[in-house]
């Protein structure tokens, strides 16, 4: 299958700061790709700015949705979108410049072997910077916490900068119901669970400059609440296929 046809998918919620800055950069390091802004109805007039850009530059495109509804549901229609109009990759990507627009043709060149590509600040040559302490050992504690309970044999699976196959995402999309920050998780484990293949490649995640931003560390104990719920249900899954195997002999 080729893969030519590539959607970047950036959602939005008050980034008027850096959406220009984002979407210049990324034109600027893969030409050839296209761009949906999907804003969640941003009060601080994202839209409008996005609205202009695109009206200059025929790859640059808007979703405007009415209100904020997670990162999840905004992904979601982004993926939808870009399928309805046979991108064959669909990238996520943040809005704030913690994902390098420059690192991207290492994701897509990766692609040509998987059927899912993680940009990974956890593995041999990754790195954050610019993030307190204690941000970073609560990011690569949900990680250790999400590989020991789910066996997801992943180092940065909430890492939110990925590209997919349009066959991958057809395949999971159904069985996606997370929000937040638990959605990186969903689409990784559901890839996997379907039998397909997830690489992770390097990249240097770097704290927004501008702007505010929308992780709280509640959040990141809401999400590994819910992976011990998945991580409990998939042992016991596991548990009574041995039991089955055992008295099948």
């Amino acid at each position: 299958m080729k893969l030519d046809k590539v959607l970047v998918i950036i959602p939005t919620y008050n980034e008027a700061e850096n959406i220009e800055i984002i979407s210049k950069r990324l034109r600027e390091a893969v030409p050839s790709v296209d761009i949906l802004v999907a804003d969640d109805g941003s009060p601080d007039g994202t839209g409008e700015i996005a609205d202009r850009l695109a009206e200059a530059d025929p790859q640059i495109h808007v979703m405007h949705r009415t209100k904020k509804e997670g990162l999840g549901a905004a992904y979601l229609a982004g993926f939808q979108w870009g399928l309805d109009r046979g991108y064959e990759v669909l990238v996520e990507m943040d809005a704030d410049g913690s994902h390098q627009p420059e690192q991207l043709p290492d994701l897509l060149a990766a692609l040509e072997d998987a059927d899912m590509v993680k940009g990974s600040r956890y593995v041999p040559g990754g790195s954050v910077v610019n993030w307190p302490k204690h941000r970073e050992w609560l990011s690569r504690g949900g990680n250790w916490w999400t590989r020991l309970m789910m066996a997801i044999p992943v180092k940065d699976s909430t890492g939110g900068f990925n590209a997919f196959r349009a066959d991958t995402l057809r395949a999971i999309m159904g069985e996606i119901t997370s929000q937040g920050y638990n959605f990186q998780v969903d689409l990784t484990w559901n890839t996997i669970s379907k039998g397909m293949t997830v690489a992770e490649v390097p990249i240097t995640f770097i704290e927004r400059e501008r702007g505010e931003s929308k992780m709280r560390g509640m959040i990141v104990v809401e999400a590994m609440a819910k992976t011990t719920t998945w991580g409990i249900a998939y042992r016991f899954r596991q548990l009574g296929a041995g039991i089955n195997g055992l008295f099948s002999r």
